[in-house]
């Protein structure tokens, strides 16, 4: 599980993070505006 704050920027944000939220499975920039965290399902870049 990664809080809001630690969830990784994939190539400095060019790539994207798929994370499994309390709100269903979400991108990392989804997850940061919505303010949840997650476990990161994978990274894609």
């Amino acid at each position: 599980y990664k809080p809001r704050s630690e969830i990784p920027r994939v190539l400095g944000g060019m790539g994207t993070t798929i994370i499994s939220t309390s709100q269903g499975l979400m991108t990392d920039k989804e997850a940061r505006n919505n303010k949840v965290g997650g476990e990161i399902v994978c990274q894609i870049w």
